[in-house]
């Protein structure tokens, strides 16, 4: 069994759901190689997540987008940890909500994932810097 890791840098991205899916693939050329095996992917912030959804239709990601910011409001009354602003807690929530890995099997070179499936970075801070990832394939 083979085993490969990188950890990648992303850019900054706007507060919102993000496909990454592509960026992933060519920072680990390496899993084209394998016939079986899985892919991980560690985020390795409290403030943003990740998440496997819909690659097609962008409007999915805005309505994830809607329905974290109703679900998780900021300025909620009760929040006490709020010293980087009023995103500061509800983006830890959404964090913990959403996830910080995604695993995914590799077959014959690639992702088995469903056709309209995609890898997001769920960014859930207003300025948020670049984040960074651990990306783990392995099998043979």
């Amino acid at each position: 069994m083979e085993f490969y890791q990188k950890e990648l840098q992303l850019p900054s991205y706007r507060r919102g759901f993000h496909l990454i899916t592509d960026t992933i693939l060519e920072a680990i050329p390496e899993l084209a190689q394998m016939k079986t095996g899985m892919l991980h992917v560690f985020i390795k912030h409290t403030s943003a997540s990740l998440t496997i959804n819909e690659n097609a239709d962008p409007t999915v990601r805005l309505d994830f987008e809607s329905h974290m910011n109703k679900m998780v409001p900021e300025n909620a009354p009760y929040y006490v940890h709020n010293y980087e602003g009023p995103d500061d807690m509800p983006a830890h929530i959404k964090a913990s909500l959403m996830g910080a890995s995604v695993q995914v099997p590799i077959t014959n070179g690639r992702l088995n994932m469903g056709i309209w499936q995609g890898i997001y970075l769920c960014e859930h801070r207003n300025h948020a810097s670049g984040r960074k990832l651990v990306i783990t394939a392995y099998g043979q």
